[in-house]
C-alpha cells in the first residue's frame, strides 16, 4: 500500500469532515456523535476513493483493484480515527510490546517473549510526531501537547494501550506501546494462565470482599495494572469506585455491567502558560470527597502517596494501587521514599507507622523470561506479604513465599484470617470458591 497515497486521501477526507462539522453548527445542528461521524467518513472514504480512482483512468494509470481499494479504505480510517500505520499491530493479539526509536525502528515484544523488528510506522521522523500529536489531541479526558516546549507524553489509546512519548531529550522522537491485551479480565483468566494458583485466586478475592487495602508491586510490564483490573472487578457491583491516574489506563468505568457506579479521574497538566495543572494528589483529595465506596489508584509514583495513605486510614478500606518496586519487601522503603519527597516531608518513622496503618497486604509480581521453560515471558506472583505492625519500620509476615518453581505458595500464618473467613476463604479448602 503506497502510504503517501493514504496520507493524501485522509487529508481530503478530514477536510471534508471538518467541513460538515461547520455546516452543521453553521445549521445550528447538534454535532454528530462519534459512531455517526464514522458512518458518516466510511461514506466519504467511499466518496473520494471513486474519485481517486477515475482520477488514475483519466491519467492513464491503472485504478486501484478491489483488495488495494479495501486496503486504502481501512488505512484511511486507521489514520483518521485509529493510530496510523501502528493501527495492524494494535490489532494483532500476540503483540505486546511496540517500541519505536524513530519512524523507521520499529521493534515488537510478544506475548511469548519473542522480539522481532518491524515495518516502518511513518514516512520521517515528522510524521511520526505528527501522528503522535494527532493522538494526544483526542486520547484522553484533555488535550495533551506534544511539541518543544512538551517533549513527554503519557496517554491511553482508544483500546486502552498504553503510550509514553518523548521527543527533543532523544537523538529522534521514541514512543513505546504497552499493549491492554486483556481489557475484561477476573482473577479465573489469570488462574488460567499461571499467573497464581487457585489458593491465591481464592486469597485475593476473599482480601477484597473483606475490603482489604492491597498494594500491587512489580517491575514495568511485570502485569501489575491487568491484575488490578481482575481484582477490582471482584469488587461487588453496587460499590461506588473512583479511580485517580495520570493517564487513564484502567477503563473500569468501560464496563457499567461490572462497574455502573465507577468515576474516572486522569491528571491534568498545565496549560501554555502554565496554568490549570490538577495533581495525582489533588485528585486523591478531591476523590474522598466523592463518596467513594473504595479509591483506586492506578500508578504510585510521587507525592499522592501521603494523601492516599491517609485515605487508606480514614475508613477508606478496600482501596487499591500499584507500585514499581524489586520485591514486596523492597515496597515500603520505596512508599517511605516518595512520603519523605512528597509536600508533607514525612520522617521516615511517620512514613512506617502510616503505611502500617494503611496497607494490609502487598502482592508482588516476578516478570521473567525463562529460557528453562522453552524461552516464554513468565508472569507470576512471587510473594504476598501481610502487614502486622510498626517498631520503628514496618512488621510484615510473607504469607505466601517463592517456591521451588519461585511461584509463591503457602507460608507464614495469615493474622486477619477471621476477616478472610467470613468472605469463604479457608486454607483448607481455598481451591474450591
Amino acid at each position: 500500500m503506497d502510504h503517501s497515497v493514504v496520507k493524501r486521501l485522509r487529508q481530503e477526507v478530514g477536510d471534508r469532515l471538518a467541513q460538515q462539522r461547520r455546516a452543521d453548527a453553521a445549521s445550528g445542528l447538534a454535532p454528530m456523535s462519534p459512531e455517526d461521524e464514522r458512518q458518516f467518513a466510511r461514506a466519504l472514504i467511499s466518496m473520494v476513493l471513486d474519485e481517486f480512482a477515475r482520477g488514475e483512468i483519466t491519467l492513464g494509470r491503472r485504478p486501484p483493484s478491489a483488495e488495494e481499494e479495501e486496503a486504502l479504505a481501512a488505512g484511511v480510517h486507521a489514520a483518521l480515527f485509529g493510530v496510523g500505520r501502528l493501527q495492524p499491530l494494535l490489532e494483532d493479539p500476540e503483540i505486546e510490546n511496540i517500541d519505536v526509536n524513530g519512524c523507521d525502528r520499529v521493534f515488537i515484544g510478544y506475548a511469548d517473549g519473542r522480539e522481532t523488528m518491524a515495518e516502518p510506522v511513518a514516512e520521517s521522523d515528522d510524521e511520526l510526531v505528527e501522528l503522535i500529536q494527532i493522538l494526544a489531541a483526542y486520547s484522553g479526558l484533555s488535550s495533551r501537547p506534544f511539541d518543544t516546549a512538551n517533549p513527554q507524553l503519557d496517554l491511553r489509546l482508544p483500546d486502552g494501550s498504553r503510550l509514553s512519548a518523548v521527543m527533543d531529550v532523544t537523538a529522534r522522537p521514541s514512543l513505546s506501546i504497552r499493549r491492554a491485551r486483556l481489557g475484561k479480565v477476573f482473577l479465573s483468566d489469570l488462574m488460567g494462565n499461571g499467573t497464581f494458583s487457585p489458593e491465591i485466586g481464592a486469597f485475593l478475592r476473599a482480601a477484597v470482599l473483606a475490603r482489604k487495602n492491597i498494594m500491587l508491586a512489580g517491575a514495568t510490564n511485570a502485569g501489575k495494572t491487568t491484575m488490578l483490573r481482575a481484582i477490582a472487578n471482584e469488587i461487588p457491583a453496587h460499590e461506588r469506585l473512583i479511580t485517580v491516574e495520570r493517564a487513564l489506563e484502567l477503563g473500569l468505568d468501560q464496563f457499567p455491567e461490572l462497574h455502573p457506579n465507577c468515576v474516572a479521574f486522569e491528571q491534568r497538566l498545565p496549560n501554555s502558560e502554565g496554568q490549570g495543572a490538577i495533581s495525582m494528589a489533588e485528585l486523591v483529595r478531591r476523590s474522598l470527597r466523592m463518596n467513594p465506596s473504595r479509591v483506586i489508584v492506578g500508578e504510585v509514583l510521587g507525592d499522592e502517596i501521603v494523601t492516599m495513605l491517609n485515605a487508606m486510614t480514614q475508613g477508606n478500606d478496600g482501596s487499591l494501587s500499584t507500585i514499581h518496586a524489586n520485591s514486596s519487601m523492597e515496597v515500603f522503603n520505596r512508599v517511605a521514599t516518595y512520603a519523605i519527597q512528597s509536600e508533607e516531608r514525612l520522617p521516615i518513622e511517620a512514613s512506617h507507622m502510616l503505611i502500617a496503618g494503611a496497607i494490609d497486604f502487598v502482592v508482588f509480581i516476578e516478570k521473567r523470561n525463562d529460557y528453562a521453560h522453552g524461552g516464554r515471558l513468565r508472569r507470576y506472583v512471587s510473594s504476598i506479604r501481610e502487614v502486622t505492625g510498626v517498631d520503628g519500620r514496618v512488621l510484615s509476615s510473607e504469607v505466601f513465599a517463592a517456591g521451588p518453581s519461585g511461584a509463591a505458595m503457602p507460608a507464614a500464618p495469615i493474622s486477619c484470617l477471621d476477616d478472610l473467613a467470613d468472605q469463604g476463604y479457608s486454607p483448607s479448602n481455598s481451591a474450591v470458591w
